[in-house]
């Protein structure tokens, strides 16, 4: 797939892009497509981000509480899960002497765009509270918010109990309940007159949507993830993983070509749409909540397969994806093309309808064959094409070619030696191509550059030439490295120079251009470091796999247990905390699913479910304790799994023609 680049005179430099506001230090609750931007005080004040937005539209930019002619002084903002946050603050009337706050101020924003706002008198005689609640919006596109082109507010009606603001793009509504005394359109308030005896508490709900209905609704496609729950010693895990399935349920989106289907958004706020690589890794790493996730994702992307008998035949279109300074962007389209055979191979085990296989089959054929077009003449992928040949890119063909090689000889169809040979020559000419040879045992290249040439540079996509996939029998793929090199990959991946303490980098400290904050040249990135967990797990190495995962573990706990799509990767010291990326989504598909991916491969749960076998290979020495995982899905039923501080591992529910074995 051929991007060329816009051509610039000599000695004019880009065009900056522009900078996105950040984030990091916001509230944000969600329930795709309804979106809350909050900063942590609770008030939003109509400047950067803050708003509650639907479908991409900001509905409302302001909602500024006052009480007795004061602003509350807020002393807490938190999280009450994925899709509400709640704000303390406190308002001193001087009804009593002394330094002491007598009422409490309590909102609950939600991300249907709800919020109750409640407050409790703690005076020692009865008050008179006059509130206010100044409340504006532009009604801007979230891109144009981002880009710093929202525009001004708008001039508000009086609407029933509320306000309501409209444009030719679109209109909000806020209603109040109980109903204000008074309402201003033209300065945007609402007021109200309480009168709270001592101990008395007050409430008042907004409701703020884009029409005039009561409320909108909040899920707009059905969640097929399992209610997965940790139990453990450390008790951050069950945490960890709670907060992960809900952030992964929070970012489903309906398909606009079938409703009945659903797929993961890759993150708010940023990227609340469909990102197909991204969509289907969030699926693989979460298929032990179920297979209804991949296959309404494979279904989605199924529907944009390009057709025809040209080059593109049966690619996954998706955008292009910067790579960091040593390389141009890549092509997400390729990587979902690859990815799509494999997924569909791994769900069929962990309990996909034959039925269901049989329909998305046709579609994994015709990636295969897109494959096979691609490949060039020195056996390898370009991405794009022309470009250079990532070492990423060979591991997604290689898992492509052998899990789709599995799938076809599973399902009678024809095709199975014909991939397994070319993968085999795939691993052959990769060994020989991209392995650098040197005095502390060598490194794979990160890519090979049209003429041949080695990038030798040691990053995190590496850690995909030892995620080789699962196929039948509870086994293992082969992998594109031999033994030795793969021991040597797990050595490298758990040396100080990648492993942060807090998780993986994207690119080791020493080599030119590291960035402990960029994206691709040295930040953490969770989806990353899951798989580096699952792929060292899987292999044995118990080492590198308990560092990486005891340290995201870490991350995600200074997080609060919902991790970003990426953070800097600073050396941890003692006393240290990550540093959160001011642009990175939170919460993103990748990062939420990954919290999955990594505890779940602790248990090393190999399913295949049409011989009604499941094995268990669990990490020796448990790294985190004591740990039982239950609510999974193996066949279509429950599943649950227990290992023990020694690291044995039993099954303690499962579907009754489920054999252990493997």
């Amino acid at each position: 797939m051929s991007h060329p680049a816009p051509f610039r005179p000599p000695g004019v430099p880009a065009a900056r892009r522009p900078e996105l506001p950040p984030v990091h230090g916001t509230l944000i609750c969600l329930a795709a497509p309804c979106l809350v931007i909050s900063p942590d005080h609770g008030q939003l004040t109509g400047r950067g981000m803050d708003g509650v937005y639907r479908s991409g539209r900001r509905l409302l930019s302001r909602c500024m509480l006052r009480i007795a002619g004061r602003d509350p002084v807020a002393v807490q903002g938190r999280s009450l899960g994925s899709d509400r946050a709640a704000f303390t603050a406190t308002v001193r009337t001087g009804a009593d002497p002394g330094p002491d706050p007598d009422v409490r101020v309590e909102r609950v924003r939600h991300a249907d765009g709800t919020e109750r706002i409640t407050l409790r008198s703690f005076a020692a005689r009865p008050l008179r509270l006059p509130v206010e609640v100044a409340l504006g919006t532009d009604l801007a596109e979230l891109a144009e918010v981002a880009a710093g082109r929202a525009g001004p507010e708008l001039p508000a009606a009086v609407h029933a109990a509320g306000l309501r603001w409209s444009t030719a793009q679109g209109q909000a509504v806020t209603v109040a309940e109980p109903a204000p005394d008074d309402a201003l359109a033209s300065a945007g308030l609402l007021r109200w007159q309480f009168e709270l005896a001592p101990g008395e508490a007050r409430t008042i709900e907004l409701r703020t949507t884009r029409d005039r209905t009561a409320r909108a609704p909040a899920g707009q496609v059905a969640n097929p993830l399992a209610d997965a729950r940790a139990e453990a010693d450390d008790p951050r895990v069950e945490a960890w993983l709670r907060t992960s399935v809900e952030d992964l349920g929070a970012l489903l989106l309906r398909d606009s070509g079938d409703p009945a289907d659903g797929y993961a958004a890759a993150g708010a706020p940023w990227r609340l749409g469909l990102a197909p690589a991204e969509s289907l890794w969030a699926a693989r790493m979460a298929l032990a909540l179920g297979t209804g996730l991949a296959a309404a994702t494979l279904r989605v992307l199924a529907r944009t397969q390009r057709e025809g008998h040209g080059p593109d035949a049966g690619m996954i279109p998706g955008p292009l994806r910067g790579a960091g300074a040593q390389l141009p962007p890549g092509c997400t389209g390729t990587e979902a093309t690859l990815a799509f055979p494999a997924v569909l191979a791994e769900a069929r085990l962990w309990g996909l309808p034959e039925d269901e296989v049989a329909r998305l089959l046709p579609a994994a054929e015709r990636c295969l064959r897109w494959l096979r077009g691609a490949l060039g003449a020195d056996g390898f992928l370009a991405d794009p094409d022309p470009g250079p040949r990532r070492c990423e890119t060979q591991a997604h063909a290689h898992r492509a070619a052998l899990l789709g090689a599995d799938l076809l000889a599973a399902c009678g169809l024809e095709g199975a030696a014909e991939w397994r040979e070319r993968a085999a020559e795939l691993r052959e000419r990769f060994r020989a191509g991209f392995w650098i040879d040197g005095p502390d045992g060598g490194r794979p290249a990160s890519a090979l550059h049209p003429d041949g040439r080695p990038l030798p540079r040691l990053t995190g996509a590496a850690v995909h030439l030892l995620d080789t996939g699962l196929i039948g029998g509870g086994r293992l793929a082969p992998g594109l490295l031999d033994k030795a090199r793969t021991e040597q990959l797990a050595r490298l991946l758990g040396a100080p120079a990648m492993d942060s303490g807090w998780g993986l980098r994207s690119m080791a400290v020493r080599e030119p251009g590291h960035n402990p904050f960029g994206h691709r040249s040295g930040a953490v990135r969770p989806y990353e470091c899951a798989v580096a967990v699952a792929s060292l797990a899987h292999g044995g190495f118990e080492k590198e796999a308990a560092g990486l995962v005891r340290g995201l573990l870490d991350a995600a706990e200074s997080f609060g247990f919902r991790l970003p799509e990426m953070f800097a990767a600073e050396q941890r010291t003692a006393g240290s905390a990550p540093l959160p990326h001011p642009a990175a989504c939170r919460p993103a598909a990748v990062a939420a699913a990954a919290g999955i991916h990594a505890l779940t491969a602790l248990a090393g749960i190999r399913p295949d479910a049409p011989a009604a076998t499941v094995a268990l290979v669990p990490l020796p020495g448990a790294p985190l304790g004591a740990l039982r995982l239950s609510g999974l899905r193996v066949a279509g039923q429950p599943f649950a799994v227990r290992i023990s501080r020694l690291g044995l591992a039993m099954v303690e529910e499962a579907a009754d023609a489920l054999q252990l074995g493997g």
